[in-house]
């Protein structure tokens, strides 16, 4: 058996929900792939690519979305202020909510654990608040893991994507 070193205890497997409905989309997801590792974030599995309509409104442009399973020694606050860094680097603005966007990073989950807190003026909600509703979520994260579990629902991913309306599964594809 391999002794386990101090510093992988501090490690978190995290997943991220990444998203684009604005110019170049896949460009974007590259580019914000590559700047996460930049940040030595490593990525340990990355979904394929899939286009969805623009939820609640349609008459937006598509998302491309994927999900990525990465490895970080940072905690959520860390991890989050680099996403949103990441999000400003690459063109995002301040837009109503749902808007379109060149980048959107999500964390769907940390490690497993259930937190609500607040820090400055962060207020982090994991596991992500309406990833549980959401096909663009949970059908690239069914392709990378399909043994995850909602940390806070127990409710399998199989049983997450049972629950979807059957057109909200017909509406997304693989590109």
């Amino acid at each position: 058996m391999k002794k386990q070193d101090i510093s992988d205890a501090r490690v978190n497997y995290v997943y991220l929900s990444i998203g684009s409905n604005l110019g170049n989309r896949i460009h974007f997801l590259e580019k914000s792939k590559y700047l996460l590792e930049v940040h030595d974030i490593k990525i340990i599995k990355t979904s394929s690519y899939y286009e969805t309509l623009s939820w609640p409104d349609p008459s937006f442009p598509k998302f491309i979305n994927a999900v990525l399973l990465i490895k970080t020694k940072l905690n959520q606050f860390e991890l989050f202020k680099i996403i949103k860094s990441i999000e400003k680097k690459l063109g995002r603005k301040v837009a109503p909510q749902n808007h379109p966007r060149n980048c959107d990073i999500d964390i769907i989950d940390f490690s497993g654990k259930i937190i609500k807190s607040k820090k400055d003026t962060i207020n982090l909600e994991i596991p992500h608040p309406r990833m549980h509703n959401r096909n663009f979520v949970l059908m690239p994260l069914f392709e990378i893991s399909k043994n995850w579990s909602h940390p806070k629902l127990k409710k399998s991913i199989v049983k997450l994507l049972s629950s979807l309306k059957k057109n909200n599964l017909r509406s997304i594809k693989v590109i």
